[in-house]
Parts: C-alpha cells; sequence; structure tokens
C-alpha cells in the first residue's frame, strides 16, 4: 500500500482514539500522552504529512538518515506551513555521533552511560542549548538493546544530574519484542516503579516522562502509566530496508 499524505493522516487519527482511549482507561486525560511518530526508513514527505495532520513529536533512530530527513521536512512544511516538530533521537547512539545529535534533536531517549552522557553535555554547551534527554534501562538482560541496568540507574542519574546542558526527564524501556502487548506489561510496571523510587533524586523538572510502549503494545504501556509512546509501524506502516 502506497504511503500517502491521506493514509498517513487517516492512521494518526486512529491512533490518536486509541491513546485516547486507554488514557482514559487508566484514569487519565488523553492530553497526558505523547505520541512520538517514529520515522526512521521513511520518506521526508511522510513526516510531513503527519505533522501537518498535527503530529507534533517525531521520533529517528539513525543521526545519519535524520540529518537529511530533517532538512528535507523543513523545506516541504516551508515558512507558512506548521511549525517543526520536537524531533527525538530513539535509537542507540555512538559517542562520535553526539555533537551532530545535539545539533538535530531536541530530546535524546537512549542515555544508558556516562560517557555518552558527558559527550552529549559538551555538545549541547558546544551549541549553545539544552537537550532533555531520558536514561534507557534494560529490564531484561538484553545487552545488545543498550540501557543501563535497574542497579546501575541511580548512580547515572546523580552523574547526569549535575552535567550541564542536559535536563534527565524521564526512564525509557524496550521490553522483550512479543506479539502478545500483555507480555509487556510487567516491564512497564518495573520502569514506572523505579522512576517512582527514583523521582525524588533528579533535580529541575524531575523525572516525569516515562518513555515506553510501540505499536504492538502502547495501549497497555499507557495503561501502566506511559507518557510518551514512540510508534513507528501503526503510524507509517512496516520498516523497509
Amino acid at each position: 500500500m502506497a504511503l500517502t499524505a491521506g493514509l498517513v493522516e487517516a492512521r494518526l487519527a486512529a491512533l490518536r482514539e486509541r491513546v485516547a482511549a486507554a488514557a482514559r482507561r487508566s484514569g487519565r486525560e488523553p492530553e497526558a500522552i505523547t505520541l512520538v511518530g517514529v520515522s526512521k526508513r521513511k520518506p521526508a514527505e511522510a513526516v510531513a504529512a503527519a505533522v501537518c495532520a498535527g503530529l507534533r513529536d517525531v521520533g529517528e533512530s539513525y543521526v545519519q538518515e535524520a540529518a537529511v530527513k530533517l532538512v528535507r521536512v523543513a523545506e516541504l512544511l516551508g515558512e507558512e506551513g506548521p511549525p517543526a516538530p520536537r524531533y527525538h533521537f530513539v535509537g542507540g547512539l555512538q559517542r562520535n555521533k553526539a555533537r551532530q545529535a545535539a545539533r538535530l534533536f531536541q530530546v535524546v531517549e537512549s542515555v544508558d552511560r556516562l560517557p555518552l552522557a558527558r559527550e552529549l553535555s559538551r555538545a549541547a554547551q558546544a551549541e549553545g542549548r539544552s537537550l532533555e534527554v531520558l536514561l534507557q534501562v534494560d529490564l531484561a538482560g538484553e545487552s545488545r538493546k543498550g540501557g543501563a541496568t535497574a542497579g546501575e540507574l541511580p548512580r547515572l542519574l546523580e552523574a547526569c544530574a549535575d552535567l550541564p546542558g542536559l535536563a534527565v526527564v524521564g526512564l525509557m524501556a524496550l521490553p522483550p519484542a512479543n506479539p502478545d502487548p500483555e507480555a509487556s506489561r510487567p516491564y512497564f510496571q518495573r520502569l514506572r516503579e523505579l522512576r517512582d523510587s527514583l523521582a525524588g533524586r533528579a533535580p529541575g523538572p524531575g523525572l516525569r516522562e516515562l518513555s515506553m510502549g510501540m505499536s504492538t503494545d502502547f495501549e497497555v504501556a499507557i495503561e501502566e502509566g506511559a507518557t510518551w509512546v514512540r510508534v513507528g509501524t501503526a503510524l507509517f506502516g512496516p520498516r523497509e530496508g
């Protein structure tokens, strides 16, 4: 199926309805949930269509891809179009890409080690800006996905809190892939518990955000307290390449 602007708009509307329903089931307002449309391997035209339809947050996983795509999205939106979205980096980040990431993104969701945080801090200061960051937590022992362990998290949070140019605003996790959304629920519960246990240790805005849940399980994530959900396939279709 061709990815047309009309299809993207229809999918976004359907997703918003599902987000709102999940929020209400958990006694929350739909406005408390931010939908992050993850557009890796998708064309700039699809991103621009989603932004024109009202998407305000866009996630990318590859710095080099984003460097080209974000320029094209800005061209497509033009001066008379909607403002640029808030861009989230949601993939694994290498230290040598930190400077570029600090230039392109407003949020980095995958900070999982102190050397990376320090590099992002230096890069943000060099760019004259502040980055919102989330600490990625490995709750399932899947080291290939990245993430600090629950035991490492308090020390990482304490160290990051002192880094200029960074504002630690929450936690992120990637549960093991499973076609059953309910299989993710224990991991979402655990991340919420970790956030709540550490909330008093974070300065400034505190750990207000929980980024958890993707296309297959975002409704369960919302029921368990997610404030950001990262949805790619359900919005833009299956990833290509």
